[in-house]
């Protein structure tokens, strides 16, 4: 049998003292505007909202012209212009002209387009958000952790004293020093682990900022717990209206019904005009001609009929998908409101019931131990228990931000509006 000596302790102490710490502190809404500026899955869809716009005009556009240029000769065996008539040099210029609506359809269609992808790259921006409070308040709980741990050391030191000091005068047993110590020392155990994971969570969160990955960040501040007293019919409501995921697939949708009116009108026919001269020489006058040329959809069973179909189906895919993604939304809502709710009713048992109570326990238990009536694992017990929900209450705290963040990301804003614009809103 052994037991840890204090010089043991102290190095540990000292070796946590020499870990780097958190210096300035961290401002949450600074980080989502550096994210909102330098992030590169937003920067992407910001481009991808350019591309889809300069598409518009081209979609519009009509078709390129065509020039041809050739020379005709009467005879295999010399250069015949000017000798025979049908010898010319030849130039010609061409148009295809859409049956009208065609490309207005098309521009239109191509401008519902840019605008779902506007809509989604909006819809990146809340995510990426989401995920920046998300990396915030994982780092803020294991910070707290890390701080609760260390706080309570104090407690773990007055039962190994207790312990060292009844086994000292012949009235306890090395057991109790052996059980207070490493209870101890597997906090500190703990606490090491908990620094490797704010390493991984500071470097997590560099990357989602654009930033190096070992940039130098702050320490996360635990503000106070605000209400939050919003029903899902209202969070749903606004979600429909707002989200610009939702809005993405809606005009997708729209999108698709134009196609189907532009699958329509490829059963007209499409027109080429044709401008030709015919250059000679003297004594044989130039040409010229104009025609017109139209495509006969007479294969329209297997093309253009085909065509509407393929739109038709590809309208009701896209209408399913509208529909399962506000089921989803909805899901998602309901899923998180509800964890918002069960943070709050444990954080108030936390702290007003089983935190104090639990550390009036261990106060009790520990006098009770040095003066002999109570035993070393009960003190042990509650101390472990003291410490348990201290931390469990910080998790519902982060948990319950987390869980906001996705409600906001889910309704597209950073909080649901004031009961006042709610009512303008609806109206």
């Amino acid at each position: 049998m052994w037991m840890l000596n204090k010089t043991a302790f102290l190095g540990i102490i000292l070796f946590f003292l020499a870990t780097p710490s958190f210096s300035a502190e961290l401002d949450l809404n600074a980080l989502i505007s550096e994210a909102l500026s330098e992030n590169h899955e937003v920067l992407m869809a910001n481009e991808k909202v350019f591309t889809a716009e300069f598409k518009i005009p081209q979609a519009g556009a009509l078709p390129d012209p065509m020039f041809m240029f050739g020379y005709q000769n009467e005879s295999w065996n010399r250069y015949t212009l000017g000798e025979m008539q049908g010898s010319q040099w030849m130039f010609s210029l061409s148009q295809t002209f859409p049956f009208p609506g065609k490309l207005a359809l098309k521009e239109e269609m191509q401008t519902k387009e840019s605008q779902s992808v506007k809509e989604s790259a909006n819809g990146v921006k809340l995510r990426t958000v989401a995920r920046i409070k998300e990396l915030y308040y994982s780092l803020l709980y294991s910070t707290l952790f890390v701080e609760t741990i260390e706080k309570r050391m104090a407690l773990f030191s007055r039962v190994e004293d207790a312990a060292l000091a009844r086994y000292s005068s012949g009235v306890g047993s090395q057991q109790d020093v052996l059980m207070a110590q490493t209870e101890k020392y597997m906090s500190l155990e703990k606490e090491i682990m908990e620094k490797q994971r704010i390493q991984s969570l500071e470097g997590m969160l560099n990357v989602t900022l654009g930033r190096e990955v070992n940039s130098p960040l702050g320490k996360p501040v635990r503000k106070p717990v605000s209400s939050y007293n919003y029903t899902l019919e209202e969070l749903l409501k606004i979600a429909y209206d707002n989200s610009p995921e939702i809005k993405a697939r809606q005009i997708m949708l729209d999108a698709a019904k134009t196609k189907i009116a532009l699958a329509k009108k490829d059963y007209y026919p499409d027109v080429t005009v044709n401008a030709a001269v015919a250059k000679r020489t003297p004594p044989f006058e130039d040409m010229w001609s104009l025609t017109a040329t139209v495509n006969l959809p007479i294969f329209y069973k297997k093309k253009q009929d085909m065509a509407v179909m393929q739109a038709r189906s590809e309208a009701e895919n896209a209408s399913h998908d509208v529909d399962a993604y506000k089921y989803m939304v909805a899901s998602g809502l309901r899923e998180f409101l509800s964890m918002v709710k069960s943070s709050e009713s444990l954080i108030d048992l936390y702290q007003n019931v089983l935190i104090p109570k639990t550390y009036q326990e261990f106060e009790l238990f520990l006098s009770s131990y040095i003066s002999g009536k109570s035993d070393a694992l009960s003190v042990i017990t509650r101390l472990k228990s003291l410490l348990d929900y201290e931390i469990l209450c910080d998790k519902q705290y982060t948990d319950r931000e987390k869980a906001i963040a996705q409600i906001e990301s889910l309704v597209a804003a950073n909080s649901p509006p004031t009961d006042a614009a709610k009512v303008e809103q609806i109206k």
